[in-house]
Parts: C-alpha cells; sequence; structure tokens
C-alpha cells in the first residue's frame, strides 16, 4: 500500500489518471474516492480539487471520443468524489476520525428525513424504481426474479430508504477510513487523527437511535422504521471497528479478520447486522475502555 501511495502523490497527473479510471472502469467508482481522500490530507482541498476537476475533464474527454454517456459517467465521478471531498475537509478541520464519522451519521440522517420530506411518500417513490427494475431484468432474460420482485414490491419499498442510506453511507465512511489508511502509508506524514480501532459513536447517537425506535414502534410510520434503522446499522462499523482492535491487541489472528471480511461477503446483511449489535453495545458500556483499565 506505501508503493500505491507514493505512487498517486508523486505527480499530478498520477492521481488525475487513476482517478479518471478508477471511476471509468465499472465496479472501480470506490477506489476513487479513497484517492480523492488521501489527495486532500496529502495536498490539501485546494489542490485536490483541481486534480478532481482535471480528472473530470479528462473523463468527459474520454467518454465523448469512446461513445460513452458522458452524462452518466459525470454523475458516477459526482457521487464517488464530492462526498470523499466534504468528509476529508471535515476531517481536516475535526483532526479526529471519530469526531468526522459521528458527524456524517448525524448528516446522513438529515439527509435521509430530507428526502422522505421532499418525496412525500417514499414507498411509492420506490415502488415506481422497483417496477421498473424488474422489467430491465424482464428485458434481460431474468424472468423468474422479476417476477419474485414484482410480487414483493411493497415489501422492498418499505425498506428501500434505510437499506439506501445505509449503502451509501458505508461506502462514503469506508472511502474515508481507507483513504485515510493510504494517507498514512506515505513515508514523513505524522498527522493523527486517530485509529479506526477506535472509533466509537457515543451515547447520544445511540441514545438518539433508541428513541427513534421506540418512536417508530409507537407510531408505526414507514419514515420513521427506516430513520431507525439506518441509525441502528450505522453501528456495524463500530463492531467491524471492535474487530481491529481484538486483532490489534493480540486477541484475534490475522485469519480471523481475514474470515470477518469474507463473513461480510458472502453473509453481508445478517453478519453487519451481527456487527451493529456488537457495535451499539459497545456504545454504551465500553468493553475496550474497561479491557484498557485492567
Amino acid at each position: 500500500m506505501s508503493a500505491v501511495a507514493k505512487w498517486l502523490v508523486a505527480r499530478p497527473l498520477n492521481a488525475v489518471l487513476a482517478l479518471a479510471t478508477t471511476t471509468a472502469v465499472l465496479y472501480l467508482g470506490f477506489l476513487s474516492s479513497v484517492i480523492v481522500v488521501l489527495l486532500v490530507l496529502y495536498q490539501g482541498g485546494k489542490a485536490a480539487t483541481v486534480k478532481v476537476l482535471l480528472a473530470g475533464t479528462l473523463l468527459a474527454g474520454v467518454s465523448l471520443l469512446s461513445g460513452a454517456r458522458v452524462d452518466l459517467q459525470l454523475t458516477a465521478a459526482l457521487v464517488n468524489w464530492l462526498p470523499a471531498l466534504l468528509l476529508a475537509l471535515l476531517l481536516n478541520v475535526t483532526r479526529s476520525l471519530t469526531l468526522t464519522l459521528q458527524l456524517s451519521v448525524i448528516f446522513v440522517v438529515i439527509a435521509t428525513a430530507g428526502f422522505i420530506a421532499i418525496v412525500g411518500n417514499p414507498v411509492e417513490f420506490w415502488q415506481t424504481i422497483v417496477v421498473a427494475a424488474a422489467e430491465v431484468w424482464r428485458d434481460m432474460g431474468l424472468h423468474e426474479q422479476a417476477d419474485r420482485m414484482l410480487a414483493e414490491t411493497e415489501a422492498i419499498a418499505m425498506q428501500m430508504t434505510g437499506t439506501a442510506a445505509v449503502a451509501s453511507w458505508t461506502v462514503c465512511a469506508g472511502g474515508l477510513v481507507l483513504g485515510y489508511l493510504l494517507y498514512g502509508q506515505i513515508p514523513g506524514e505524522t498527522r493523527d487523527f486517530g485509529r479506526f480501532r477506535d472509533l466509537n459513536f457515543g451515547r447520544v447517537i445511540a441514545s438518539i437511535m433508541a428513541l427513534t425506535s421506540v418512536l417508530a414502534l409507537l407510531t408505526g410510520a414507514v419514515w420513521i422504521q427506516n430513520i431507525a434503522f439506518l441509525m441502528f446499522a450505522v453501528f456495524w462499523f463500530q463492531g467491524l471497528a471492535i474487530v481491529h482492535w481484538l486483532k490489534g491487541e493480540g486477541f484475534l489472528p490475522v485469519f480471523a479478520l481475514v474470515a470477518v471480511y469474507a463473513l461480510l461477503l458472502v453473509l453481508n446483511v445478517l453478519f453487519a447486522m451481527a456487527l451493529a449489535v456488537l457495535g451499539y453495545i459497545d456504545a454504551w458500556f465500553h468493553v475496550r475502555r474497561v479491557r484498557r483499565a485492567q
């Protein structure tokens, strides 16, 4: 990783090419957000913004020459680069990885509530999207999957707001952490914003989550249920931090950490929820602090 980090910051063209390439290639867009975070932490917001703009220009030019959809490419770039840029700038201001991630949770909750307020009825909004997606699947020959999706349209639509918010936040938070980790691999860089393994969202966020869950049970309102789910699900990141802490303290071997990530790939939702339970418990009882005190 050190060699990759050094190459990315060695010349301006390296970063521009890497940003454009990872955005243009399907499924690599997440890596471009990691690069943006690295650039902001290493070179500052202004220099990083210039490289982002140059990469966007390059991406648009190549798309025009190749006949690709310029609007889709630039939309993908905006979705990947802008949140990474803002979070990295926030990290520079707060100088704390934990505080930045805590604030990101508050931001995504506010954004989700704003989305719900704008669309009015999120279930109806997502039902339209699900039906359209099912038709795309049918056109691709996936008739059985399309029929199953249409049969469960309402159930899927009821969960989509919270699920989409959690997925979006996870991508942004993961890009920030990995970009910070990559920055730490550059020789001579000594700024320390804290360790991921010490992440704790705290009792304030945990309390708001508990209150929201109670309101969701009492009212039965779908939008409150989605907010409650979002606030609980983000604690999976704290659960993952605990796993890294256990590895760092020598309680878990390397293969166990690898197994955790493998389980996340295979049992993504179930295992992530198990990690969320672990993280939520730690937010109240500070398991890692108790261990340090012993």
